[in-house]
């Protein structure tokens, strides 16, 4: 497999960069570099925008029934059923995912998510006829809202950037895609198969870059939308930009979000649940539930029970297929996380497992050791603050109305999970819970359902007809005047 670029995908080809700026792609496991890829200028912003501009306002995407797109990223979906695998392999290299988990959900789930976007958008409502309050009727069309700037985080990357680019394109949008400056593989391969698949020149144009160069695409007068996965500072910012342009914005945020346990559960399969809703993709994940609430009459039960389970995770080489937790993406992320561990002793969180220092047998790489803390008040730091990393939080609550308060004491609001044998009891308390998508014994996302943050977590949703909704404008046609 040949990693390295030199090019970007502007107006349906390969660009040469407008500077000689590259991007090193560095594996998080052995600290080598991997690949080599342009970094991207605001000169290639510029060209990439304005790629899609005339793709847009020219071309013949946005002209194209619905029924002609969706044929188009039908033919895109098999093609990338095709490449699951390799798609997998590259996350794993590029970012250090586990590949337990890249072949669940960096590859699969984005094919999956392409498929019930077409799915739904063979039933939407693009244009409908409703009779009038005035009289005669009046139509009510669904159009693309013109170009989009689409920028995902690097821990799921393909996930993050197929929930933009399929449906905007869809909803007959054109794309500029910015992939984080860490994961821009992945892109490359997405770029050949659009164009195999037969999207036209300009539809969608893809340049790696850092920050700056985002925010230039952010600003760009020349895009209509953006849509944005990550960090709810950045997408303050965003916000603030295109608050300012009334440009339109949809942002998927951060989340520090909470599984309740309640009496009942099952602390076996209670435990394999938090393994993965905790420590999902190595702890960097925006759902990730990192405060742990027990209740004060079985809270050393949890604690000792949770200690267990992650003390025996496997922690490695990303590309052994039984390894639980990789390194974290980057040495900046690996101190950062290092710095929140040591933070929580100082506030006086008991540690129970882990702690800083590399994971036992590993001399390289940017790892993190698993770690547990208990006796966790929820206005502490490490509770408040969204870590992405491998750090859960045990909280004590006195019932059940005190768990939904902790649960709810957070200025997220993206996700969570609540453990126990009564379902009806669950039900209850999901419906409390201030959080955008949220899960009884299990958590999940269904891609027909819409997904997104309350609070600081986001705005909009993406996933189901909400997601496509996202990406399109209202009209109104009254075809008849009504008799006055």
């Amino acid at each position: 497999m040949t990693l390295d670029r030199d090019a970007f995908f502007i107006d349906g080809g390969w660009a040469a960069p407008a500077t000689t700026g590259t991007i090193q792609v560095v594996s998080p496991h052995s600290e080598q570099v991997v690949a080599t890829v342009p970094e991207g200028s605001t000169a290639d912003i510029d060209a990439a925008v304005a790629a899609a501009r005339r793709a847009f306002d020219e071309g013949p995407w946005p002209r194209m029934s619905p029924e002609e797109r969706i044929e188009v990223i039908q033919a895109f979906s098999m093609l990338y059923a095709g490449k699951l695998a390799e798609m997998a392999e590259l996350i794993t290299i590029e970012m250090g995912s586990p590949t337990s988990f890249a072949n669940l959900a960096q590859s699969p789930a984005p094919w999956m998510q392409i498929e019930s976007f077409l799915a739904i958008a063979r039933e939407f409502a693009w244009e409908e006829t409703r009779p009038g309050a005035l009289g005669g009727d009046v139509i009510v069309r669904r159009e693309p809202v013109g170009v989009v700037a689409a920028i995902p985080p690097w821990n799921v990357p393909q996930f993050t950037t197929i929930s933009k680019v399929v449906p905007a394109l869809l909803a007959g949008n054109t794309v500029v895609v910015k992939p984080a400056p860490e994961t821009p593989l992945d892109t490359y391969l997405m770029a050949e198969l659009l164009a195999e698949a037969g999207v036209p020149a300009g539809v969608v144009n893809i340049v790696a870059a850092g920050r700056e160069v985002g925010e230039h695409l952010v600003a760009h007068p020349g895009v209509d939308k953006v849509a944005f996965t990550g960090s709810t500072a950045a997408g303050r910012k965003i916000a603030a930009v295109c608050g300012e342009q009334l440009k339109r914005v949809s942002l998927e945020l951060g989340g520090k979000s909470a599984a309740i346990v309640l009496d009942d559960a099952d602390l076996g399969a209670t435990m394999e649940g938090l393994k993965f809703v905790g420590l999902m993709n190595s702890g960097q994940a925006c759902v990730a539930q990192t405060r742990i609430l027990a209740s004060r009459k079985n809270y050393a039960a949890v604690v000792d029970a949770l200690a267990e389970t992650v003390s025996g995770m496997s922690v490695g080489d990303p590309a052994d297929p039984a390894t639980e937790i990789g390194p974290m993406v980057a040495q900046r992320q690996q101190e950062r996380v290092e710095k929140y561990i040591a933070l929580g002793q100082e506030e006086g969180a008991r540690l129970v497992v882990g702690g800083n220092g590399m994971p036992d047998g590993l001399s390289t790489g940017w790892y993190v050791r698993p770690t547990v803390f208990a006796d966790v008040d929820n206005r502490m730091r490490i509770a408040q603050e969204e870590i992405f990393g491998p750090v859960l939080s045990v909280i004590a609550y006195d019932d059940v109305d005190d768990a939904v308060r902790i649960a709810n004491d957070s200025d997220y609001g993206l996700a969570g999970t609540v453990w126990t044998a009564d379902q009806e009891a669950g039900l209850d308390v999901a419906r409390r819970v201030r959080a955008g998508t949220y899960g009884v014994n299990t958590y999940t996302m269904d891609f027909a359902a819409p997904f997104g943050g309350f609070k600081t977590s986001g705005i909009g949703r993406e996933f189901g007809p909400e997601g496509l909704e996202q990406y399109t404008e209202l009209k109104s046609i009254y075809p008849t005047a009504p008799a006055m």
